[in-house]
Formats: C-alpha cells, sequence, structure tokens
C-alpha cells in the first residue's frame, strides 16, 4: 500500500493528482489525515475526507510515503512527531519516499536526502540538506522522488507510476490522458 500524507493546509493538485494517476494505473493508494479527523482542509480551501488517519496506518507494508506540498500543509507535515519519525525508520528500511513542492524540506530537515538529487520549490532549496540540487521538474534519486511544484503534479505522479509498474504502463497511463 502507497499512502499521501495530508496535513491542514496541504496543495491540493499535488495531493489529488497524484491519488487520481496512481489509481488510474491500479496502484493502492490511500490518503491519510495527520489529525484524527479524516476531513482535511486544503491551502485553496478545498475539503477533502481521507481515506483513514494516522494513527490506523499499517506502516510495516508501506511501500511509498509520499508528501504533498502547499503551505502551512509541509510545515504541519514537518511538526507531526508521529510522521516524521515513521518517514525516518521508512528511510532506514530502504523504502521509497516522494515529496513535492515545499514537502522535500521535511525529508531535508530529517537528512534523508543526504547524498541524493533533489528538488523543490523555489525558495526552500535551503532545507534540502545534504542534497545536490536537480535541475529536473521531477527526479529520482536511489529510493527518492521529488518535484518541484504544482504545475509539475502529473509528471511527479506519472513518475511514481513508472517507479512501482514501469515506463510502460506509466507511458499508457500519459496517452491515456490526452
Amino acid at each position: 500500500m502507497n499512502y499521501i500524507f495530508l496535513a491542514p493546509g496541504f496543495e491540493e493538485i499535488e495531493a489529488l493528482t497524484v491519488i487520481d494517476v496512481l489509481r488510474r494505473a491500479d496502484i493502492s493508494v490511500k490518503s491519510v489525515s495527520i489529525t484524527d479527523d479524516f476531513t482535511v482542509v486544503g491551502a485553496h480551501a478545498i475539503t477533502v475526507s481521507a481515506d483513514c488517519v494516522l494513527k490506523d496506518v499499517d506502516f510495516a507494508t508501506a511501500h511509498y510515503l509520499i508528501l504533498p506540498g502547499g503551505m502551512p500543509g509541509a510545515t504541519n507535515l514537518s511538526n507531526c512527531k508521529p510522521l516524521t519519525a515513521h518517514l525516518q525508520a521508512h528511510h532506514e528500511a530502504q523504502k521509497p519516499l516522494a515529496a513535492i513542492c515545499a514537502a522535500p524540506f521535511v525529508l531535508g530537515r530529517l537528512g534523508l536526502l543526504q547524498g541524493l538529487e533533489a528538488i523543490c520549490y523555489p525558495g526552500f532549496e535551503h532545507e534540502l540538506q545534504g542534497a545536490h540540487l536537480s535541475k529536473q521538474n521531477v527526479v529520482q534519486s536511489q529510493r527518492v522522488v521529488t518535484a518541484k511544484g504544482p504545475a509539475y503534479a502529473l509528471e511527479f505522479a506519472l513518475q511514481l507510476v513508472k517507479s512501482i509498474k514501469g515506463s510502460e504502463v506509466a507511458d499508457a497511463i500519459r496517452q491515456g490522458m490526452f
């Protein structure tokens, strides 16, 4: 199971595009509220009902842990100690992580981008501790996928599909959307 974490103030296009594209590719994904409330309001006042809450996530079976950006969403993700502990444990278990827009700073602050190529929303680069800044809009470096911002949400989602199911499936999903 893949999980995408929703914090109050998340960037809606980044979260919902990922969920939509992964499901089109028949990849299991659940949206997770980092609070005890299933209802999460995004940065643009769009209310989303999460599939589950953080305390109910089975991290033992988790594949990708995905962080959408947005402000203050990314800050709220970073301040969620149970989530950051799971991100660190997931990384230590050599399992994949993904973050877009401002959210790569969550991984950077935890030291999880050390020696990796990464990208983020302009202005957050100083938070990517130990990372090599990429000039690409979406980059996969080892088991970590990062992307620049909301304009690249579809490319980010397709990169996740490619990472999970391969180029042929990602290309078929892309073609099916045009």
